[in-house]
């Protein structure tokens, strides 16, 4: 009786694998939308190849890959094809390259795939919200397939690639932040006018007040461990122009002509944007490969002086993980669950992102002739996302975790090693600077175009 019944659940997955619903997360998610659900799974799978580069990058796994024939020196041999790198430098790198490559192209696919899907009832509309196992299936050929490129110029074509996707998803973090920011605001004040309003405002200026004490602190800090008296003239420059800047967004969020016109502006929104433009100040200045101003996170803890140089490492070692790639990776996954699935109440941020107002949440789930519950199908009139545009934005992930897990460090095939670069520095500061305007864009947009509707 036990086994039949296992085999009915087999059965009943089975459909929900190979059908039109993902109803596979009903059980855990009992009230949901088939938009929504769709996105989690995709970002399902986006997770879970971060978890394999993960694993594949974390030392010691080495060993494991020399067994792949002609992967790298010392391995075993395929006839006609020679061992050209150092497998302990750079095989972890190798293996996230070509998994980040392989996500890439298999969202890609899927961003060309869905374009222009206007509402369920488009038979790519099937695709996108079913047939999951298939889906796994091509997404792991594509992976496999990846590691069978030759070497050749490959990683240094990708890296490009991935600097290029990395700063525009950069700049799709800091819209999620600034419209996260806006209706965190948005809500704690509504709730402050509705019930008791001591205990929100409260609350309202405490994560205020910690996030500037947060940015002041971290410019101190840069300032200390990241400049020098006669050298690291570009920190110097990064520090004092995002601290300018970040004290603008903060002065013209509480001006009284913007917050006439934008009455839920204020500091809460400016000094989450302060903090994250810190971070990202500092995640530049990680990945300058002057060691004099990027002193290792062990020297910080252990008190080295910041004057004494930090010891270089053999030729080509590097440095598998550190705060910078932690914390890049803790946002990045708080950003693509957002992302999944918000619904923001800016018709601005909807129409940029490519959603619509009130489309990411509610519904219940019903209950078909079979007894299982399955997610409902709230986008036969329209859809609620851009189909294509959530692909795309996998996509820019994952080139951004290609290149958080590697450190942002640029391959070299002729000294067989990896190296930090100046265009990863320019490329993080560049999109702090784009950032701040686009949050600056938010307060003065009202002003200098009064008849539009921007709320």
């Amino acid at each position: 009786m036990g086994a039949c019944m296992a085999l009915c659940s087999l059965a009943s997955c089975a459909s929900c694998l190979c059908g039109s619903a993902p109803c596979l997360l009903c059980g855990c998610c009992p009230s949901s939308r088939n938009s929504t659900v769709t996105r989690l799974v995709f970002s399902f799978f986006l997770l879970l190849g971060t978890l394999v580069s993960v694993i594949m990058i974390l030392p010691g796994m080495e060993a494991q890959l020399q067994k792949i024939p002609g992967f790298c020196q010392g391995a075993s041999t395929i006839p006609g094809m020679e061992n050209q790198f150092n497998c302990d430098v750079i095989v972890g790198y190798k293996s996230v390259y070509r998994m980040c490559f392989a996500m890439t192209c298999f969202f890609f696919l899927f961003s060309a795939i869905m374009v222009r899907v206007q509402s369920s009832k488009d038979p790519r509309a099937s695709i996108q919200n079913g047939f999951w196992f298939f889906k796994f299936l091509i997404l792991v050929g594509i992976t496999v397939g990846a590691f069978f490129i030759p070497d050749g110029t490959f990683h240094t074509v990708w890296f490009y690639f991935g600097v290029v996707g990395s700063f525009i998803f950069i700049v799709i973090q800091l819209i999620l932040l600034i419209d996260f920011a806006h209706s965190w605001n948005k809500i704690w004040v509504g709730n402050a006018e509705e019930g008791n309003s001591k205990c929100w405002f409260a609350g309202l200026l405490s994560f205020t007040f910690l996030h500037y004490a947060l940015a002041f602190t971290s410019v101190v800090l840069f300032y200390i461990y990241y400049t020098q008296p006669n050298d690291c003239t570009e920190h110097k420059v990064f520090i004092s122009l995002n601290l300018i800047f970040s004290v603008i967004i903060s002065i013209v969020s509480v001006l009284p002509k913007v917050q006439e016109a934008q009455p839920q502006s204020g500091l809460l929104q400016a000094s989450l944007i302060s903090l994250y433009t810190m971070y990202v100040t500092w995640s530049a200045m990680t990945n300058n490969p002057n060691r004099n101003c990027n002193p290792s996170l062990l020297s910080l803890v252990s008190n080295v002086s910041s004057s004494e140089p930090t010891p270089t490492s053999a030729p080509g070692q590097v440095q598998w993980w550190d705060a910078q790639s932690i914390v890049g990776l803790v946002i990045f996954l708080f950003c693509t669950l957002y992302a999944s699935i918000r619904s923001s109440s800016n018709t601005q941020v909807n129409k940029l992102m490519q959603t619509e107002e009130g489309g990411g949440y509610g519904g219940e789930g019903e209950v078909g002739e079979d007894g299982v519950r399955r997610a409902v199908d709230n986008e036969e009139e329209g859809v609620t996302y851009s189909y294509s545009f959530f692909h795309f934005h996998l996509c820019l992930a994952s080139l951004y975790i290609m290149m958080t897990l590697t450190n942002w460090y640029q391959p070299d095939t002729t000294t067989q090693a990896m190296q930090s670069s100046m265009p990863a520095v320019w490329v993080k500061i560049s999109s702090s600077w784009l950032g701040l305007g686009l949050y600056l864009w938010t307060l003065l947009a009202p002003l200098m175009f009064p008849d539009r509707d921007f709320s």
